[in-house]
């Protein structure tokens, strides 16, 4: 009996100790998949790395009197894949405004008394005679031949008439039509403003065919319906679009111009050659003039531009008579790209003066991180109220009032928005993760840039998204309503902002500026953008990246930030001054003894402030067992001559928040300089609750401060401060702005 219950009882205790998981633990395999030889332990792609690809031939017409949009698509599918396919699956996205689409079904929200109309169509009340969804008219093969189909709510599965195996493609066709929306009355992603003074529109084409889902290793079909937040999953491939429109339209799209002559007035195809060769300011190719002169026209002919897009993920485009359209070219290290804005004259003169030139800096910066912008252009749409982005292409808010002032406020917007959606063509454009699942690896990444961007660009701006003290709000909040950063997009509720965009950028910040070090971050986020161009990466790709190109392990910062809600928190509980005692040394009992003069006993520090002065304490000879074997000895007088006359000061330090983080202190000296210590996360990693460090100074010290500088989101500024008889607003007065 006795020797089962050791049994037990050491079964018990191994269960627990398989259970446990400390913050500096490595991730497992419940955070991170099992390398294999598709993605490696390192990050990288696997040996028999592996991706699906989709080109697509479309022929799209604009209806600009009923705004319905009718096209036909060509998709050759080819299977890279080791597997054979029996069917594929398509998103239809713009089902999320069909009748009973599950988004509508389950929005939510409450009315009270003197509610806007506008609200009732974000909590499910559909006030509008309009119809949305994809009429879905043929799906056919090669040969003509109609295909099976089933639709699914936001997708569509394909019947294939034989196994696809490995090798093979498939070419297909589909029909399709719907109406375009009113983005004003639905927000959503695509759709057309409406200009009552001169009865014009603006059109800005999102998720506007029937797309390919991606099949990839990691979990075979993307099968998560489109809801609304997270977005969209998407395989590489060529393009050739035709798009048919009024021929008094202006078409700004996803891919290069292949007919300019066809499309475009003599003069404005000299200006458009001449913009591509122009790199100190935008030309205009369409001015204000003209594009005022054509909103009072209608015309009664069609114009089809045509577009060419090689490896991109995905295709928008938009056009509208009112459009002004101005380019220029950009100089990177080993490509040329054109920087151009289209919009109509109610975004300017701010556009005018700040779209392109926002464009060109973006294309600048980032390349300079990552890799040189590949596609031949990036361009910036004017939409009102929306940020939006697609390969080579965005959708930007920014609208001065009707007598063309705008606030500084608007100015920060606008150029934030334009960086932001122009840098979305790094991640996910080209480093396409999945946005469906893992909406930071796209958004985070992309808000850190877009911050690093403006800062150097425009430090004017004062810009503080993605900084460690514009996340405080956030990190201090209830954490039992919190969702962590790994919550997929739709999950994530009021949260998806923060847990998205912000605190990602944060944690990046972080790890740049406090826990890596600018020189280590920037090459190993750049081996992963490197790396994963053109690729599909997960975010056990980019977590092994960054600590495989740096030599730093980022476990206990990837478990602490992204897969927990805690917060930082950290306690400056107690800090002594203590200084050696004056001694000598008994030659016959070895041990030490006070001078002298010296005093009787030690003072007892004030446990909230310098003023009963240091304590005094005795450094003892170091007994023979302290050296075990060896026979050499240290010089104990010589270590006490040392610190004779130094300050010494004991902090204590408490994780309260539970993210273990690096510690920055603070010294204040007696004659008012000042000093920092940097001390890493590892010293956490014995004690993860408290932890008693000693250092050593020759000036006396009148206050110490932790995080004196916001670098790690430290969520309560009155426990950082030592006296602690500073008043909760002082604390926050001496940390630095």
């Amino acid at each position: 009996m006795k020797k089962l219950l050791i049994i037990a009882l050491f079964a018990s205790f191994a269960v627990q100790a398989q259970n446990w998981k400390g913050k500096f633990e490595q991730l497992g395999p419940n955070e991170l998949p099992t390398p294999n030889a598709y993605r490696s332990g390192s990050g990288a792609p696997g040996t028999e790395y592996w991706q699906q690809r989709a080109d697509y031939v479309i022929d799209v017409e604009v209806n600009d009197e009923t705004q319905v949009l009718t096209g036909k698509e060509t998709i050759t599918y080819h299977n890279n894949s080791p597997e054979t396919l029996t069917y594929l699956w398509m998103q239809l996205d713009q089902n999320i405004l069909a009748d009973n689409s599950m988004t509508a079904q389950t929005q939510q929200g409450g009315l009270r008394d003197s509610s806007a109309t506008r609200i009732l169509g974000f909590i499910g009340v559909n006030t509008s005679d309009y119809k949305g969804g994809y009429n879905i008219t043929a799906v056919k093969d090669a040969a003509n031949k109609a295909l099976k189909y089933t639709i699914n709510n936001t997708m569509m599965r394909i019947e294939l008439p034989a196994p696809l195996k490995k090798g093979e493609k498939f070419v297909f066709s589909v029909d399709w039509n719907y109406q375009e929306y009113d983005r004003m009355q639905f927000s959503q992603r695509g759709g057309y403003e409406f200009f009552p003074e001169d009865g014009n529109y603006v059109y800005t084409f999102a998720q506007w065919f029937p797309r390919m889902c991606v099949f990839d290793d990691y979990e075979g079909w993307q099968n998560k319906q489109f809801l609304g937040t997270g977005e969209f999953a998407l395989a590489f491939g060529d393009y050739k679009v035709r798009i048919t429109v009024p021929s008094d339209h202006i078409v700004a799209s996803t891919g290069w111009l292949q007919n300019p002559k066809a499309v475009l007035t003599a003069e404005q195809q000299e200006r458009y050659a001449l913009a591509q060769r122009t790199f100190d300011k935008p030309v205009f190719i369409v001015t204000e003039e003209e594009a005022k002169k054509k909103e009072k026209e209608r015309a009664t002919k069609k114009s089809t531009w045509e577009f060419h897009a090689e490896n991109v993920r995905d295709f928008a485009f938009a056009h509208s008579r009112k459009f002004i359209w101005d380019a220029q070219a950009v100089k990177l290290a080993t490509k040329t790209p054109l920087a151009q804005s289209f919009y109509p004259k109610e975004g300017n003169p701010l556009w005018a003066k700040e779209s392109t030139k926002a464009v060109k800096n973006t294309l600048e910066v980032y390349s300079a991180r990552t890799f040189d912008y590949p596609y031949p252009h990036a361009t910036s749409v004017h939409a009102a109220n929306q940020g939006m982005e697609y390969p080579m292409i965005c959708f930007n808010f920014g609208r001065p009032n009707k007598d063309g002032t705008y606030s500084d406020r608007l100015l920060q917007g606008m150029i934030g928005v334009v960086v932001h959606e122009v840098g979305h063509n790094f991640f996910p454009m080209i480093i396409n993760s999945d946005e469906r699942q893992s909406t930071w690896m796209d958004e985070g990444l992309n808000t850190f840039m877009e911050g690093e961007t403006i800062r150097d660009r425009y430090p004017a701006l004062n810009y503080t998204t993605a900084t460690p003290k514009s996340m405080i709000p956030f990190m201090k909040g209830d954490r039992t309503q919190m969702r962590p950063i790994m919550a997929t997009a739709d999950n994530q509720g009021r949260n998806h902002g923060p847990n998205g965009y912000t605190k990602p950028g944060t944690g990046l910040t972080i790890l740049r500026n406090t826990v890596m070090g600018p020189e280590l971050f920037d090459k190993a986020f750049k081996e992963y953008a490197t790396r994963w161009a053109f690729k599909h990466p997960k975010p056990a790709d980019f977590f092994r990246t960054m600590e495989d190109a740096s030599a730093v392990d980022l476990d206990w910062f990837w478990r602490g930030w992204f897969f927990t809600t805690d917060n930082t928190d950290i306690e400056l509980a107690e800090v002594k001054w203590m200084k050696v005692k004056s001694t000598q040394v008994d030659p016959e009992k070895k041990t030490p003894k006070t001078k002298q003069g010296d005093l009787a006993s030690a003072k007892s520090n004030n446990p909230t402030d310098f003023s009963n002065g240091p304590e005094e304490f005795t450094l003892i000879n170091t007994p023979d067992n302290f050296y075990g074997e060896f026979r050499s000895r240290i010089n104990d007088d010589d270590v006490r001559k040392k610190l004779e006359g130094k300050n010494i000061y004991q902090v204590k330090l408490k994780n309260v928040g539970g993210l273990v983080m690096p510690v920055i202190i603070e010294w204040t000296f007696k004659d008012g300089s000042k000093e920092i210590d940097r001390i890493p996360a590892e010293i956490w990693r014995l004690n993860e609750n408290e932890v008693v460090k000693v250092f050593v100074k020759e000036k006396e010290v009148v206050n110490v401060l932790v995080d004196p500088n916001f670098e790690i989101a430290d969520v309560n500024a009155t426990n950082n401060n030592f006296p602690k008889k500073e008043e909760p607003s002082k604390v926050d007065q001496l940390k630095k702005n």
